[in-house]
């Protein structure tokens, strides 16, 4: 076993490929800690849309021109590349969609419609973003079903005992974050999917948060969906991606009606046409699954231990720096977590916090993010939010302290 450490990322060199990153904002240089909300792009990622639409515009898989062949080509090769990035053992378990809400949007309706019924069980976690609880309560409105939820800790940590235990013969799917989007938390989604399967129910992962800090391997985790959205992948905004296991796919029915979602259509009957077309109807987001694969490139050839290591360093030195700020409180302290630091300011309201750091060119985020449910969980009203990416700098963090320094100062605290 090697024992030799990550190459340190040239971290310089990379923020070249994000000229984004060079401008600055009320006089002061940009220090972008908001990439949780949605990550900046790299050059390779805006070059390949540009490339689709001035060398390649057509719509896919119907037209008999060069163009069209062309952009099938690579609209299919992009899907490839998703299904290689998750280790799905094929293409057509790859469903392009908008992004992450409206892939598990179409596993609620698709899936669900068919699979619950009265008297039924969704569980989900306290510390679940809205795309995750919204579309299973109205899937429970709609078929007389129970949503259920399973507690945190004060830390931020799922229980996985109290899990386990709302499981009954009811339950029929277990949804939750493989990270959480407002705490960092990354959840134990290979041990969640082993208690869950043990029981024949089937796991959804919302990975959004996932994608762009760990490899994921749907495979070895088990789960039978994983929904993730491009734009926090360094990719392309309106355009995601849905594994399904094929088995499950192949029996779900489509959701949405429309162009290429078909094989046949008669005023008497319409047969649809196989996985995964049958769930993306209408002319698709063409340039965005382009970018998308162009954003996982990017992001291979940089490496997952060079990201990973990188990544932790900036959590830890924020940790440090924040804490020892007077009347700065972590919210979210899990051992386990990603490049996300939510915290409250004693006295100040989020939204105050994030003004004054913009006034100081730091972007984080600050209110619920869209997470309310979380937010009462753990009795504050809002956090703010500063999250990390490998182009991000310590020298950036503390800018960010700096801004809270202000801001500790102009409350009095």
């Amino acid at each position: 076993m090697s024992t030799t450490a990550p190459a340190r990322l040239d971290v310089r060199h990379i923020r070249e490929d994000f000229p984004i990153l060079r401008q600055t904002v009320r006089g002061r240089p940009l220090a972008y800690l908001d990439n949780a909300a949605s990550a900046q792009k790299p050059r390779a990622v805006v070059e390949a849309v540009s490339r689709f639409y001035t060398q390649m515009n057509s719509n896919v898989h119907r037209g008999l021109h060069e163009l069209s062949e062309r952009a099938t080509a690579a609209y299919e090769k992009s899907r490839a590349t998703v299904r290689r990035f998750l280790n799905a053992a094929e293409d057509r378990e790859i469903v392009f969609l908008r992004g992450t809400t409206e892939a598990i949007n179409l596993v609620a309706n698709a899936w669900g419609s068919k699979h619950v019924g009265s008297g039924d069980e969704i569980l989900i976690t306290e510390m679940e973003h809205h795309s995750n609880i919204v579309p299973w309560q109205l899937l429970c409105e709609r078929q007389g079903a129970r949503l259920k939820v399973a507690p945190i800790t004060d830390a931020g940590e799922l229980r996985l005992d109290a899990l386990e235990r709302l499981m009954t013969p009811r339950t029929r799917l277990v949804a939750l974050a493989h990270v959480s989007n407002a705490l960092g938390t990354v959840n134990p989604v290979r041990r969640v999917v082993e208690m869950a399967h043990g029981r024949g129910v089937p796991v959804l992962l919302d990975g959004a948060q996932a994608v762009p800090h760990l490899p994921v391997d749907v495979r070895a985790i088990g789960c039978d969906f994983f929904a993730f959205s491009g734009h926090k992948l360094y990719g392309p905004t309106g355009i995601g991606a849905l594994y399904g296991r094929a088995a499950l796919l192949e029996e779900m029915p489509p959701w949405q009606g429309g162009g290429d979602m078909i094989s046949s259509v008669t005023f008497e009957k319409t047969t649809y046409n196989r996985i995964p077309y049958k769930f993306e109807a209408g002319t698709p987001d063409i340039a965005g699954a382009l970018g998308l694969a162009a954003a996982i490139e990017y992001l291979e050839g940089i490496g997952w231990q060079g990201i990973e290591a990188h990544e932790k360093d900036l959590l830890d030195h924020a940790t440090r720096v924040l804490s020892a700020l007077p009347g700065v409180r972590i919210v979210g302290t899990a051992p386990l977590k990603v490049g996300v630091v939510s915290f409250v300011v004693e006295g100040v309201h989020p939204h105050d916090v994030g003004t004054i750091l913009d006034g100081h060119g730091v972007a984080i985020r600050a209110g619920h993010h869209c997470a309310q449910p979380l937010m009462n969980r753990l009795g504050v009203p809002a956090t703010a939010r500063a999250s990390f990416s490998f182009y991000n700098t310590r020298e950036e963090i503390d800018a960010l302290a700096g801004g809270l320094r202000t801001v500790l100062e102009v409350f009095g605290r």
